[in-house]
């Protein structure tokens, strides 16, 4: 038979839930309770794509993130850790996390497309023939390193950065699985930031 608590710690595990009932809640996760992730949503929620908003001040960008934060936290139940911060923090954190992963990669892109556009202005104003073939150049290689990717994956980067559709609408748009659509944008990333590696010190 096990000793019961000495009347203090009891006391003080019930004043660390009271500071924060969402812990568990969490732990209900944890043993696999979709009704808990529910709740986590409906009491979180608000929280976690306003602190998206303030990083990427793009609503269909935020619902993005809302969606991912919550996957992650459903995978992730079991190694909330409560010494280290409240649910809320858990979820700010990852909510952070995954919203300037997003404003990056779109700043990155953005970065690309003007660089091309401006690339190409040069080159017609340039009165320098050499200054004006290196510029040109540069815009050719980029559009190259887009123009090599798989299509599955060219068309979901241009349709993600240089068209400013969400991942939901290309999802459904295609008529493809949102994960299948945010796993080739992933993967078209990473090989385009690969093929651009080496131009890195020429736009510097």
């Amino acid at each position: 038979m096990n000793s019961p608590l000495p009347s203090g710690a009891r006391s003080e595990d019930h004043a660390s839930g009271a500071l924060d009932p969402l812990r568990a809640t969490v732990a209900r996760m944890a043993l696999g309770d979709e009704q808990a992730l529910a709740t986590l949503y409906e009491a979180t929620s608000a929280l976690v794509f306003g602190l998206a908003l303030k990083i990427l001040r793009d609503r269909p960008s935020c619902e993005e993130v809302v969606v991912e934060v919550y996957a992650q936290a459903w995978k992730q139940a079991r190694r909330y850790d409560a010494a280290r911060g409240s649910v809320a923090t858990w979820l700010g954190m990852m909510a952070r996390t995954r919203a300037i992963d997003l404003a990056r990669a779109r700043a990155r892109f953005l970065a690309i497309e003007d660089e091309m556009g401006e690339s190409f202005d040069a080159a017609d104003d340039a009165r320098d023939p050499l200054e004006s073939n290196a510029l040109l150049e540069r815009a050719s290689r980029v559009r190259g390193a887009l123009q090599s990717l798989p299509d599955e994956q060219r068309n979901l980067i241009e349709a993600a950065f240089f068209r400013g559709m969400s991942h939901t609408e290309i999802a459904g748009a295609l008529g493809q699985p949102l994960g299948t659509v945010k796993t080739r944008i992933r993967m078209g990333l990473a090989a385009l930031r690969r093929a651009l590696a080496p131009l890195e010190g020429e736009w510097t």
